[in-house]
């Protein structure tokens, strides 16, 4: 009987990672369209194939997760010139999404371009992230791996959240370990409180502050109460989305102009058009009254869409 025992146990372990996976379903695209012939651009090809690996095969955390529950998110980082030898400028958009309850919906989590990025990359060097030795041997190889280790965990934190009141909290915490411990040098930047004010900094420090922890609740009611509510009852959670969107407007009022704040607004305008447009004329009166202190730049579509 023993034995039976032990050899059930060894199939099940064997069919483990089968069922259960790493967190993250990622898609990265390295683009260099812009760099001249003096660079062979298999080498973008190379960098491309060992960032895919690094986001998709690295366990992020000690929760495991099944196929269905990954994270979709999707990576372009725009090579944009050479700045020194196997050094270069780019951009990267980093998009995620969670699924809505009881649909075939993805809602944003986040939609973000990051512009203050500076790497160095030479072909077949690794792309590996260690927590313990984030600034690498050399800073500017070291701050790849940082940057796309930075994004995953903000990613998982966010979709934490919007599961449970302040779930994401471990993975904001390990984002934050990246910061403070960043790599330094020539052209590095983003990653300190001094590189601006709408940077990886700002957005851990956000999240991370107790004195903001209202954006967590907003973050889950907006999901949890809100979209995941829709099927079953559409009138009590937009009655929700717009709960959560002047809890958020009061936050902007004593926390003016925080980088949370623009970053939460920028992944949802079409979809926040979308949940009132089958709105009572009074819930169209009141979401376009918030959304348009919120959102100012896009104040404009939501008279249009709502009217």
């Amino acid at each position: 009987m023993y034995k039976k025992l032990v050899i059930l146990s060894c199939c099940l372990l064997a069919l483990y990672p089968k069922a259960f996976s790493q967190e993250l379903q990622a898609k990265v695209t390295v683009l260099a369209n812009r760099i001249g012939t003096t660079v062979d651009k298999k080498i973008f090809v190379t960098l491309q194939t060992q960032l895919n690996n690094l986001m998709n095969t690295r366990r992020w955390g000690n929760d495991q997760f099944q196929q269905s529950e990954k994270i979709e998110c999707t990576f372009i980082l725009n090579v944009e010139s050479i700045v020194d030898v196997n050094t270069y400028k780019a951009t990267l958009t980093i998009q995620a999404a969670r699924p809505v309850y009881n649909s075939s919906y993805q809602a944003a989590l986040v939609n973000f371009l990051d512009a203050d990025i500076t790497f160095k990359y030479v072909e077949f060097q690794p792309v590996e992230f260690n927590e313990s030795r984030v600034q690498g041997t050399d800073a500017a190889a070291a701050n790849i791996p940082a940057l796309f280790a930075y994004y995953a965990y903000m990613i998982i934190g966010l979709d934490y959240d919007s599961f449970s009141p302040k779930g994401g909290d471990a993975y904001y915490r390990k984002a934050q370990n990246i910061i403070n411990n960043a790599p330094e040098g020539k052209n590095i930047t983003g990653w300190r409180v001094f590189d601006g004010v709408r940077n990886r900094y700002w957005l851990n420090e956000n999240l991370v502050n107790s004195r903001y922890n209202i954006v967590h609740d907003v973050i889950y009611s907006y999901y949890r109460q809100g979209l995941d509510k829709m099927y079953e009852n559409e009138a009590e959670a937009r009655k929700n989305v717009l709960q959560s969107l002047s809890q958020l407007q009061a936050f902007n009022k004593e926390n003016a102009s925080t980088m949370i704040l623009q970053f939460f607004m920028q992944a949802k305008v079409q979809e926040l058009a979308g949940i009132f447009k089958k709105g009572t004329p009074e819930e169209k009166a009141r979401a376009i009254e918030i959304l348009t202190d919120l959102d100012i730049v896009n104040a404009t579509f939501y008279k249009q869409e709502l009217r």
